[in-house]
């Protein structure tokens, strides 16, 4: 253990804060009331002893660590995805079954009317088979016997607890349903794409195909070609709300006497969509991962280092979880419904993703028999929408019909009965294999970096930048998702790029899928590193996907790229710095504009000398980061022009300064020692259901622009030469169970930015355990009897 690693494992044990500034801004004022504390306590899952689960085939073991991971080991194959899906519900049962409701479209049995949209759309988006090896067998070869086992986990778990089960279902009266190997594979009910082409559509109405594109600023640039047989004109605004989804949030869920008196009397609380009570609004996602071949690192083997950003939420988005078994020695994170690992590492490789934005969705504009609106012309022939009935249960009241309608290239999602044309969307994520992030079972055994990259191609959802490390020195990335192939495949045929709908008529196709997915192995470089940008290789055609121009010089795959260097050499310290980099370098770059002028207004020369001195860095004690975010928002694009003459931006400057000032002022006080960009910048833990349960709100360095972006709830910094160098952090912690040690553990560490050991050999978990269950089989119980 070397001298950096040694400090973090202090500073997680004591729960040491390395800075001198408080992390926390708030402290819940909710009053806990014993008796729902008592009923929380009483509601705890056992994580220490033995116990005997009906359904294992022999004995295994969970070990949780200081932090509450659980190191889960067995003997087949069966009993470790059991034992994980028993595990996971013991943690997160509450949020898995809000998960599973949400996507199935049964929000309205618990939330009444208002949610029978949302629920509506849910169904119309859902995958819809095949269920057969097209589905099972894409993620991983044992796929179904994967899925059934940690379906029947979590099923022992709510049998073995139905009368004792977690807190919210006890204060909300709601029973989970028992889950299946289809439970385990939901899709979300996502649009994707669809916004974009119809917004740009009607841009080009709006401005122009040449304006229009100069806006969007395509990255990598594209001359817009409007398809042929189309009327843009005729997409209006209600066509783009609906191809935005339906739904109301905020619905209130019922608390039940007499737990609404323990909650201050509250009849009801806020259940959001999603599920996840969120802090602020989110920013846009700020992603990063890098990996340095041996040549590059201290210890002569790659690091794998990763901080996928998300919204933070209180319970935690993602779950840590070690799984080994013959054949499975894996460790890393996943996201609901939490199976497997989805980023981690397992004895070979390491690997970390980011959001490609690869464009899986298409609009068809379908057109509509006017004297049979339930066909629509496909090659100059009508045929037969699909129709499905399904009923939705609504609470207080009796349940309704829907009626859902499908064309061959997918649901209708708005008609426009007037004009008889019908908007549907064509979806990859409806395709066999794309259930978001099970693809990471097959990474789980890889064996090395070029193994990896054909994992990757059943990697079909959500679309990500894999990279990969490994312990022979290898590294590789790809750009990995289930792309369609919009080329041109026969007479009659079109070839187009996906950034405006399409006529349903036969003309634009899909081909199927593309195998010629971006990739790279071993660069001479020595690194790969990707954060959000446009990772297409020059001449890369056609794109899969488009960025925005607009920003790249101050983009984070900029900062990154000036941080990494052929030459250099990195330790795991190194990658640490890098990753909780602040440096904002637009606000640096305009540290200029305050500088060769002065003025004689006190506050504003004393505004203006704070800014031009200010090294552009978003620490939380930061005063000048305060100012400038506040004088951002006001100041003004001509202004921030270094090519405005100087007299001009000096006048303007005077007076946004001012008021940035006053405003900063108003805010926070008069002395200015106060004034500090945590303050401005802070993340809230709020608890859905139970207030009294949330956690202080937390003021942060970093934010957008900076690679310390907005929501790295999970990072991890992978030593390929020694896997328990390895460190890792998540938040607020890994049980949703209130009154567990776990509950909120980790918070006051990610607060101040302290990594935790991602402790992975056997040693190393004994030496860090702090609960140890056994479970046994029931034939297994009775042989030792």
């Amino acid at each position: 253990m070397n001298a950096l690693h040694a400090f973090f494992l202090v500073a997680a044990l004591a729960g040491a804060a390395p800075f001198a500034l408080s992390a926390w801004t708030s402290q819940s004022t909710l009053v806990l009331d014993p008796r729902l504390r008592a009923m929380a306590r009483e509601s705890l899952a056992t994580i220490s002893g033995e116990m005997t689960v009906p359904g294992l085939r022999d004995r295994v073991e969970v070990i949780r660590d200081t932090w509450g991971v659980p190191h889960i080991y067995a003997q087949n194959t069966d009993d470790l995805f059991f034992a994980q899906g028993y595990v996971m519900a013991q943690d997160r049962l509450w949020q898995m079954d809000q998960w599973r409701r949400e996507r199935e479209g049964r929000m309205a049995e618990v939330l009444g009317p208002q949610a029978v949209e949302r629920d509506r759309q849910a169904r119309l988006l859902k995958y819809r088979g095949p269920m057969d090896e097209r589905e099972w067998s894409s993620y991983h070869p044992d796929g179904r016997r994967i899925f059934d086992a940690y379906a029947n986990g979590v099923n022992a778990f709510i049998r073995e607890r139905s009368n004792n089960l977690p807190v919210e279902f006890k204060v909300t009266g709601l029973t989970p349903v028992l889950w299946t190997a289809e439970t385990v594979v939901l899709r979300n009910a996502s649009f994707g794409d669809a916004q974009a082409e119809l917004t740009l559509a009607r841009n080009v109405v709006r401005l122009g195909v040449t304006a229009a594109n100069a806006q969007r600023a395509p990255d990598p640039w594209d001359d817009l070609v409007v398809p042929e047989g189309l009327d843009l004109s005729i997409i209006d605004a209600n066509v783009t709300t609906g191809g935005r989804g339906g739904g109301r949030g905020g619905t209130p869920l019922e608390i039940l006497e007499p737990y609404r008196a323990w909650l201050g009397g509250r009849g009801a609380q806020v259940f959001s969509a999603p599920v996840l009570t969120t802090s602020a609004p989110p920013d846009p996602p700020g992603s990063n991962n890098w990996v340095v071949s041996g040549h590059l690192s201290v210890t002569g083997k790659p690091f794998v280092v990763n901080d996928p950003h998300r919204t933070v939420t209180h319970p935690s988005l993602r779950y840590i979880s070690h799984l080994n078994s013959p054949g499975w020695n894996v460790i890393g994170a996943s996201e609901l419904p939490f199976i497997g690992v989805a980023i981690g590492h397992n004895d070979r490789l390491g690997w970390g993703l980011t959001i490609v934005g690869t464009d899986q969705e298409d609009v068809y504009v379908e057109e509509v028999n006017p004297a049979n609106p339930g066909e629509v012309r496909f090659r100059g022939a009508w045929e037969p929408l699909r129709i499905v009935r399904e009923e939705i249960l609504v609470k207080g009241q009796a349940s309704q019909v829907v009626e859902l309608k499908f064309s061959r290239h997918g649901p209708v999602f708005y008609e426009d009965p007037a004009r008889h044309r019908a908007y549907v969307l064509r979806s990859a994520l409806l395709e066999p294999g794309t259930a978001p992030y099970l693809g990471g079972l097959r990474l789980a055994q890889a064996k090395d970096c070029r193994e990896f990259l054909a994992a990757a191609m059943y990697w079909k959802a959500p679309t990500e930048n894999l990279i990969c490390g490994d312990v022979d020195g290898q590294i590789s990335w790809q750009a990995s998702a289930l792309t369609p192939n919009r080329r041109a495949s026969g007479p009659g045929q079109r070839s187009w790029v996906g950034r405006l709908p399409v006529p349903g008529t036969g003309a634009y196709e899909w081909d199927g899928f593309r195998q010629d997915l971006p990739r790279e192995i071993n660069p001479a470089r020595g690194f790969i590193a990707t954060a959000n940008n446009n990772i297409q290789p020059k001449g890369y055609a056609p794109p899969i996907m488009f960025k925005s121009a607009t920003n790249v010089p101050f983009d984070r795959i900029t900062r990154l790229m000036q941080m990494l260097s052929p030459e250099g050499r990195y330790s795991l310290g190194d990658h640490r710095r890098m990753q909780l980099d602040n440096l904002h370098l637009r606000a640096a770059s305009e540290t200029a504009l305050f500088r060769r002028w002065v003025t004689l207004t006190p506050q504003v020369e004393r505004a203006r000398a704070l800014l031009a001195s200010w090294d552009g860095r978003l620490t939380r004690a930061s005063a000048a980061a305060a100012l400038y975010d506040v004088w951002r928002g006001i100041s003004t694009p001509q202004e921030r022009d270094s090519a405005t003459p100087l007299g001009d931006r000096v006048k303007l400057h005077e007076a946004s300064l001012a008021l940035a000032v006053e405003q900063l002022t108003q805010a926070q006080g008069e002395d200015w020692s106060g004034w500090r960009w945590g303050r401005l910048h802070t993340r809230a833990f709020p608890f859905p259901l139970l207030p009294p349960y949330s956690l202080p709100t937390v003021e942060r360095p970093g934010g957008t622009g900076t690679v310390a972006a907005d929501g790295a709830t999970y990072r991890e910094i992978m030593d390929v030469s020694d896997w328990d160098r390895s460190i890792v952090t998540n938040v607020p912690g890994q049980s949703a169970q209130p009154e567990s040690p776990y509950f909120s553990n980790l918070h006051q560490l990610w607060a101040d930015d302290v990594y935790f050991p991602m402790v992975y050999s056997r040693g190393r978990v004994t030496a860090t355990a702090a609960h140890r269950l056994v479970l046994r089989s029931a034939g297994l119980a009775e042989r030792e009897r």
